[in-house]
């Protein structure tokens, strides 16, 4: 697989926030602990050894175990949980939701980012142990974000009404979606192996946890990754002294507005991704996950008529810890009180909100991880690379938008030149006789040769757009080829990675398709990739 790679910010594709990041501007330095070079790792090795509890390990093992009880576990998986409760184990960890069928292709580049990382970790510091962990989404509550996935152009969709965390949710009407999906994939070349995937997945489990804990293992318990859910009442047992802190002192809410305005400051153009509330917890049980406020002296559930006074809530922390859910805010502190993690591989928008988190962790005592971007690629066939070099362009151009592409493609291979700019240069020379004579008399003159400049100006920008137009309609067929070409690579003008599902890749490449991956993918490489296969 040939690859090229091309800058973040010239995609177009990436935050002002993300690309300085990369670029790691002095003035970012104190949202992060330390930037994701493999000359970095010895160091955050050493901190987070230091204040990671050993009883935490224990608890997570054995938490780890119970949560694989029922699921054919690879060796190389069974090795890494087993490898947790050494002191020399950490891991390194990426998250995302329970999309149905893994949602968008970048599920697999996450994944793939991690465990890559995890295996240059092994060679780079073999006194160590490294293991890929992917942390599934079963708390969040918001269905409408997951119960699709696009193929062939098309929504596949889980048309169900539902309230309460995702993970929980039955599997039931699943059936219907496969029925869907078997068809428009048809009956030749590998799909049969997606539609078993997706039958074993989702119609041979009881919950979306489950069926997305064995989809994915199927595709990545080879490569030794270790899946953990979080919704776990001994996990959570963890988390309870954070938790209090955040309910009755409102620590995170007073630490990370404060990052906010602290971006804010460093430029206007950073979008703030997630804001804090007093409390960042919700009240979970099944069918319910309902944001717990502060109401008078009393906590309220909202939504509902729960509630608790100060001395209740804790009584209920205490006993029933299963019922505390984080929102994504106090989430990634969950998961590094949990993990003995050294980095968190993510989305720009994951790392935009994880930048408004260290100084939270740094009062709380928790070590900040290293955050790394996600690989990002365009994966283009043979036939694809052979339409983009007839047409004389670089992949790269691709990434413009649709009008600023074709506008540049016709003037490239117009015989009749377009760019009127000689002819600009010709007129301003010609008005420079007309100011020196307006210098020569009254100023009423002079706004009168300015007015007659700027209209004779946009007269040429017009005639210049006009012209354009006339060989745009000249031109037709290579704007047809090249519009189509465009939104075969990116679809609804949007990056692939973030449209396509892995499915449609998988029919052309079949078993190859994470292996070519895994052998692409550098995640130290901190560019966009375009790979040629």
């Amino acid at each position: 697989m040939e690859v090229e790679c091309i800058p973040f910010k010239e995609t177009g594709y990436f935050s002002q926030l993300i690309c300085d990041y990369l670029d790691q501007k002095k003035e970012l330095s104190s949202f992060y602990n330390r930037f994701p070079l493999p000359g970095n790792f010895d160091g955050q090795i050493k901190e987070k050894a230091s204040n990671y509890p050993k009883a935490n390990r224990s608890v997570l093992v054995s938490s780890l175990k119970g949560q694989y009880k029922s699921i054919a576990t690879s060796k190389a998986t069974q090795n890494n949980i087993d490898a947790l409760t050494e002191e020399r184990t950490f891991t390194v960890v990426t998250g995302h939701q329970l999309n149905l069928f893994t949602g968008p292709l970048y599920f697999l580049y996450k994944i793939v980012s991690t465990i890559n990382l995890a295996k240059k970790l092994n060679r780079e510091h073999p006194k160590n142990h490294f293991v890929p962990i992917y942390w599934m989404a079963t708390e969040d509550h918001d269905l409408d974000e997951i119960n699709y996935f696009n193929l062939h152009g098309k929504k596949v969709l889980w048309n169900k009404k539902a309230s309460g965390a995702v993970g929980r949710l039955s599997t039931e009407g699943l059936e219907d979606v496969f029925k869907i999906f078997a068809a428009e994939l048809g009956n030749l070349g590998l799909t049969d192996d997606l539609k078993e995937l997706f039958k074993k997945a989702y119609l041979g489990h009881e919950t979306l946890t489950e069926a997305t804990r064995y989809l994915a293992n199927a595709l990545f318990g080879e490569q030794g990754l270790v899946i953990v859910d979080g919704d776990d009442k001994d996990l959570k047992r963890l988390l309870v002294p954070y938790a209090k802190k955040d309910i009755l002192d409102h620590a995170p809410f007073e630490k990370i507005s404060e990052t906010i305005d602290a971006l804010a400051n460093v430029s206007a153009d950073y979008n703030i991704q997630v804001n804090p509330r007093e409390i960042n917890y919700f009240y979970l049980k099944d069918g319910l996950r309902e944001r717990i406020v502060g109401k008078k002296e009393k906590y309220q559930v909202v939504n509902t008529q729960i509630q608790f006074s100060r001395e209740e809530l804790l009584q209920e922390l205490d006993a029933y810890p299963e019922r505390f859910s984080p929102n994504v805010v106090a989430r990634p502190l969950y998961q590094e009180v949990i993990l003995p993690n050294l980095c968190y591989i993510g989305g720009g928008g994951e790392l935009a909100y994880w930048l408004e988190l260290k100084s939270y962790f740094d009062e709380v005592g928790v070590t900040f991880p290293m955050l790394m971007l996600r690989n990002s690629a365009l994966l283009i066939s043979e036939k694809q690379s052979e339409k983009v070099e007839k047409m004389g362009l670089k992949v790269s151009h691709l990434f413009m938008k649709q009008h600023s592409l074709i506008n540049k493609k016709i003037r490239d291979i117009s015989n009749i030149d377009i760019d009127f700019s000689p002819q600009k240069k010709l007129l301003e020379e010609q008005f420079l006789h007309l100011y020196e004579l307006a210098g020569l008399t009254d100023k009423s003159f002079l706004g009168a040769v300015k007015a007659q400049e700027v209209k004779q100006k946009k007269g040429l920008d017009a005639l210049e757009k006009r012209l354009l137009r006339a060989q745009k309609r000249k031109l037709k067929d290579h704007v047809v080829r090249l519009t189509d070409l465009q939104n075969e690579l990116f679809p609804n003008r949007s990056l692939q990675e973030r449209q396509l599902n892995f499915s449609e890749i998988y029919l052309e490449k079949g078993e190859d398709l994470i292996p070519l991956l895994l052998d692409a993918l550098d995640p130290f490489e901190t560019q966009f990739n375009i790979l040629k296969a």
